[in-house]
C-alpha cells in the first residue's frame, strides 16, 4: 500500500468513527469547550454513562480525532492524590477528505507567494474586505432589519462558525480557537493574519456591528483575531464624560 493510499484509508477510518452518534455528540461538545474536558463532564453533557462516555472518548483518541493529557485536579497533589485523570482535546491536526483528492493549498501558496511588495499586500488587504463585507451583508440580511445588539453577536458567531473559525465567547471577547489558513499562516504569517484581519473587519462593517471590534491580538494554537464585545459603547460613554 502507497503512502498515498494509506493517508486515505487513515482518513476514512476517522469519518467512519464520527458516523456512531454518540461518538459525534461527544466530539462535538469536546472541541466547542476551552479547556480539556473530563470523562465525568463528557458524560454528564452526552447524558450517558461514564463508562459509554470513556469508551467513544478514547475510541475518538484512538482514531486521531481527538488528544489526551493527564493531569490531577488543581489542589491535589503529592502522596495520597491518587491517579491524574484523563482529559481530552481537540487533537492538533485538522483532518479534510476530498475524493478525488483536491489540493488547493498548492496553488493557494503560489498565490500568496507572488504577494510580494506594499502596493500587492494593499490590494490583498482590500480583496478580503471586500469577502468580508460581502459575507457581512448577508448575515445582517438574515439578523433583520434592527437586530437587537445580541442578535447580531449570535449572527457573528454563526458566521464565523460557518467558516471554520470555531468561536468561543469569553466575558466581553469572542475568541476564535481554530484558523483556517494556519498551513499558510505559518508560511505568510504578517501577510496572511494581516487578510484576515481585514476580512473580519470587512465582516463587522457588513454587519453593521458597531459595538464589535476586531482586534489583532495573535495566541498560540489559535487565530490571530479576536473580537471585543462593546468597546463602541463603552468608548462613547467615556468621550461624553470628558
Amino acid at each position: 500500500m502507497s503512502n498515498g493510499d494509506r493517508d486515505v484509508k487513515d482518513k476514512l477510518t476517522r469519518l467512519a468513527s464520527l458516523a456512531e452518534p454518540v461518538r459525534r455528540a461527544l466530539y462535538d461538545f469536546v472541541i466547542r469547550q476551552d479547556h480539556e474536558v473530563s470523562r465525568d463532564e463528557a458524560a454528564k453533557a452526552a447524558k450517558i454513562s461514564r463508562a459509554l462516555a470513556a469508551f467513544h472518548l478514547d475510541r475518538l483518541a484512538d482514531d486521531g480525532l481527538l488528544d489526551t493529557i493527564y493531569r490531577r485536579p488543581p489542589g491535589r497533589s503529592g502522596p495520597g492524590a491518587g491517579r491524574p485523570s484523563k482529559l481530552y482535546k481537540r487533537a492538533a491536526e485538522s483532518v479534510e477528505f476530498t475524493a478525488p483528492p483536491q489540493n488547493y493549498g498548492l496553488i493557494a501558496r503560489v498565490l500568496t507567494s507572488s504577494i510580494g511588495d506594499a502596493r500587492s499586500k494593499e490590494a490583498a488587504d482590500r480583496a478580503a474586505h471586500e469577502r468580508g463585507l460581502e459575507i457581512g451583508t448577508e448575515a445582517r440580511r438574515r439578523a433583520g432589519k434592527e437586530p437587537i445588539d445580541a442578535a447580531l453577536v449570535r449572527k457573528l458567531t454563526e458566521v464565523l462558525r460557518e467558516n471554520g473559525f470555531e468561536p468561543m465567547r469569553k466575558g466581553n471577547e469572542l475568541r476564535l480557537r481554530n484558523c483556517p489558513f494556519d498551513a499558510l499562516a505559518n508560511d505568510y504569517r504578517d501577510l496572511v493574519c494581516g487578510m484576515n484581519l481585514a476580512m473580519q473587519r470587512g465582516v463587522l462593517e457588513g454587519l453593521r456591528a458597531r459595538k464589535i471590534k476586531a482586534v489583532f491580538e495573535p495566541v498560540p494554537g489559535a487565530c490571530c483575531v479576536a473580537f471585543k464585545i462593546g468597546l463602541a459603547s463603552r468608548r462613547a460613554r467615556s468621550l461624553s464624560a470628558s
